[in-house]
């Protein structure tokens, strides 16, 4: 009926690890009828740190039989039968990808002893299996060897079994309970009221810490879609283990969410937010003048020192951009440094360019509209308010740039009309300028995306 497992492996997560032990107990639903145990070669160096937690060596499994030698009589064990396992998701997704290499789909219903055990017995100071098992009187063999570990857990899931007066492990066994899917010490009850709505969410360790800060357009979509599927990050057990409790604030719109994530993460530090943390490449438009005196543009990475007259996250958007302000102000495209074959620009074979590549057009008269097209960029040196959707009906958001600089973002009632940035300032959040908030103000302004831009 149930196969409780536990395994040993050369690194905590399923990508770029291996199996290095595997124990299996057979449970009836009432005792141990059966158990299997081995060591399994991983192709690979044990790491001194796991040989250090593990005892296991490199030479203690260097006769040992790989994985797709025992892969069959593995998935006899396991077939037909309901995986259990304390911290399900780990042992379940090294055993999946471990038959993936072997040519073998597996799946199974699972349960996760942990989080069993905080909802039978709930108030306890620690559900990880030693101080589980310390509780509830049961004591552990060969701690961290796989077979001792399982021993020891099937043990625990007989006192659950005869604990669980209010039905959970059944409950926990429908197939669409989604239970199994979460980190092993989140509460259901937390992720089943996120809401399907625009926003911020934020993961709290046992301590209540931030460690980790995300946006999305939909907070419970999101949120699941880190621990299913190929989201690989996420499937690390270290960081699920550490969730204990999700925080959320709604944003109306992906805008907000994506400024406010950034000024959090700025704020917060979580330790597992990476990205943003350290500095990406950033994309700029330059200008020059060329020896015959026309105004030129190019496109370059933004090093230390240098100062572009906008920044862009990526080359295309910065490419994008530019081609806009060539079309829009009638600009040549190959002193724009959108061309870069010699020659002619296609434009002025097909007459769409004045031919100031080719010095037809003079330069004080095409370099006016060049400094027309640089007043423009991201309306430099003005004030702008970016309106979107609110958090509810009857609500907008507002994104406020003063002179160019942007000054932070808050919500307006739908029916109040911002007439002035004087006013304007009353209904935002003071906000810190960065490299990424004014990379997303530029890309709206750019391309408004249904948001209304409004000149102040």
């Amino acid at each position: 009926m149930y196969a409780i497992v536990d395994i040993e492996t050369t690194g905590g997560y399923a990508d770029n690890h291996r199996i290095t032990e595997i124990a299996i107990y057979h449970h009836n639903g009432i005792e141990v009828t059966d158990h299997f145990y081995t060591l399994v070669n991983p192709g690979r160096k044990i790491p001194y740190y796991i040989t250090g937690l593990t005892g296991i060596t490199t030479e203690m499994v260097a006769e040992a039989p790989p994985f797709e030698e025992i892969a069959d009589s593995i998935m006899s064990l396991l077939e037909g039968r309901v995986f259990v396992a304390h911290n399900a998701h780990f042992d379940y997704s090294f055993l999946k990808k471990e038959f993936e290499l072997a040519g073998i789909n597996w799946q199974s219903k699972k349960l996760c002893t942990v989080r069993l055990s905080r909802k039978i017995i709930p108030g306890l100071r620690s559900y990880s299996l030693g101080s589980l098992a310390e509780s509830l009187g049961v004591g552990i063999k060969n701690r961290h060897r796989a077979g001792g570990d399982a021993e020891a857990t099937a043990k625990i899931f007989s006192k659950l079994l005869n604990r669980d007066t209010e039905g959970y492990i059944l409950r926990a066994l429908k197939r669409n309970s989604g239970e199994t899917i979460l980190p092993p010490n989140l509460p259901k009850e937390e992720f089943d009221r996120l809401p399907a709505k625009p926003g911020v969410y934020y993961f709290l360790n046992e301590r209540g810490h931030v460690i980790y800060v995300g946006k999305a357009n939909n907070i419970k979509k999101r949120i699941a879609g880190h621990f299913t599927g190929d989201a690989r990050e996420w499937n690390r057990s270290k960081i699920r283990n550490e969730i204990h409790h999700i925080t959320y604030e709604l944003t109306g719109n992906e805008l907000i969410a994506l400024i406010m994530e950034s000024q959090e993460i700025r704020r917060l530090w979580p330790k597992y937010n990476m990205a943003q943390k350290f500095k990406v490449d950033e994309w700029g438009i330059y200008d020059y003048e060329d020896r015959a005196g026309y105004h030129r543009f190019n496109v370059n990475m933004v090093k230390r020192g240098s100062k572009p007259l906008i920044k862009f996250s990526s080359k295309g958007d910065a490419w994008n951009f530019l081609w806009e302000k060539v079309r829009e102000f009638d600009l040549c495209p190959k002193l724009s440094g959108l061309q870069l074959s010699k020659g002619l620009c296609f434009q002025y074979q097909i007459g769409d360019c004045k031919g100031a590549c080719m010095g037809v057009e003079k330069v004080k008269k095409y370099n006016k509209r060049v400094y027309a097209a640089i007043e423009s960029f991201s309306g430099l040196g003005e004030s702008v308010a970016i309106i979107g959707k609110g958090r509810k009906a009857r609500e907008q958001s507002l994104v406020l740039v003063e002179q160019g600089k942007y000054l932070g973002f808050g919500f307006i009632d739908g029916e109040v009309s911002i007439g002035d940035i004087e006013e304007a300032k009353s209904f935002v959040r003071k906000g810190v300028e960065t490299a990424t908030v004014q990379n997303l103000i530029n890309s709206y302004l750019q391309n408004p995306r249904g948001f209304e831009v409004v000149w102040l």
